[in-house]
């Protein structure tokens, strides 16, 4: 049996590597009279409250002109929330008591947003399910054909290109040309809507799947912290649930699929871009996934955000940008290369999460995101919606 959720969350496991640590920023529930949540900041071994007039919400610190400047010139003199071992402690969902401080998901105001099928792994099972019509015990047979037809050839296609538009035409000749094609290698990205601001959940929480969906997986993603104004300041990691047989039903359903009672994880901290770090690390950084079962099962894999189709920096452009506005910023899923296929029950089934599976999705220079599986249903409700945030902010004088 995998042990307590706490005992994974500690800094040595969750915050980047010493050398790589940088300026890392999130939130925090802080307990008071009233209590409420806080723009948090690491400053050695504490979690300190940047929260202010100016800056009440994550969304605004990242609007400011120079968030990190920001940051910087005021994370010295910031009171203490408590020591960081407490409160990624204290974040453990079977630990949460409003009266300790805790980490919440690193984002409020602004929008969530999601790039889909960005690496060819991925939009190879995106084919594979939308065949199989969400019946996973078809999906092995159907993945032998796809490949003999398509092969891993799509690797090298720039999406868009001509080489793109003319493997298109041949793809639709032999009739095996898709809707996830045309978003994996045509001119225009997936850009979705994963959930609804303030709906994420941060590390130590317990994440979602429907009750009615029996063919699922976690993605590992990075998620980049948009700016209103498109500047992308900093990243995070994240978990960007999926529903493979709701999906495969109908692309219909991605809302379905996606927008869910806790689906959606991020965290622990959003690492801002500096001089030590930056897009092109982003770019360049290999992801690790965990998944340990309450069974003793265990699965790893690893994503590398150099095999990515499109860039970082094309993809927030599709995003954002004079076409769409979001004043309040976004945080953006990168996509990944993630889709396991090893059979975890009866054979030709693939894999699909049990109820108690611990996920920890990480990488060097962001640190690793820890959640267990729960079921929509019984993981604990949203409440605090933005409503509630502008009424707690007005009672705090931060309004």
């Amino acid at each position: 049996m995998t042990a307590e959720l706490s005992h994974w969350l500690n800094a040595a496991r969750c915050l980047p590597d010493e050398a790589r640590r940088g300026t890392l920023v999130g939130r925090a529930w802080v307990p008071g009279r009233p209590g409420g949540p806080a723009v948090v900041a690491v400053r050695d071994d504490r979690v300190v409250d940047l929260t202010s007039r100016d800056t009440p919400t994550l969304s605004e610190l990242f609007n400011t002109e120079d968030p990190l400047g920001e940051v910087r010139g005021r994370i010295g003199y910031a009171p203490v929330v408590g020591s960081l071992a407490d409160v990624l402690a204290n974040s453990a969902a079977d630990r949460w008591d409003e009266a300790t401080p805790r980490l919440l998901s690193p984002s409020d105001l602004q929008a969530i947003k999601a790039s889909g099928v960005t690496f060819v792994a991925s939009l190879l099972e995106r084919v594979i399910e939308e065949q199989a019509a969400g019946d996973a015990g078809r999906a092995e047979s159907i993945r032998a054909a796809i490949h003999d037809a398509i092969g891993t050839s799509l690797a090298s296609v720039r999406p868009g290109s001509d080489e793109a538009m003319r493997l298109k035409q041949e793809l639709t000749r032999r009739g095996v040309w898709s809707q996830y094609l045309e978003v994996g290698i045509g001119p225009d990205a997936e850009i979705f809507t994963k959930c609804q601001p303030m709906s994420s959940v941060g590390t130590g929480a317990e994440i979602g799947v429907l009750e009615s969906s029996s063919w699922n997986n976690p993605e590992p993603e990075v998620v980049l912290a948009v700016s209103g104004g498109g500047d992308v300041v900093g990243a995070t990691l994240g978990n960007d649930v999926n529903l493979r047989d709701i999906e495969g039903r109908s692309a219909l359903l991605l809302g379905k699929a996606k927008d869910n009672n806790a689906s959606c994880s991020m965290g622990p901290f959003v690492r801002l871009f500096d001089e030590d770090y930056g897009l092109d690390d982003v770019h360049a950084c290999e992801v690790a996934l965990t998944v340990e079962g309450v069974d003793g099962y265990r699965l790893t894999g690893h994503s590398s955000m150099r095999e990515i189709s499109r860039t970082p920096r094309e993809l927030v452009n599709q995003a954002i940008g004079p076409h769409h506005r979001y004043p309040d910023g976004l945080m953006l899923f990168l996509g990944t290369m993630f889709a396991p296929v090893e059979d975890r029950d009866e054979a030709g089934q693939g894999f699909t999460h049990h109820m108690g599976d611990l996920v920890e999705i990480s990488t060097p220079a962001l640190g690793s995101l820890v959640n267990r599986v729960n079921r929509c249903g019984d993981v604990a409700p949203w409440t605090f919606a933005s409503g509630a945030l502008m009424r707690n902010l007005a009672a705090r004088g931060l309004l």
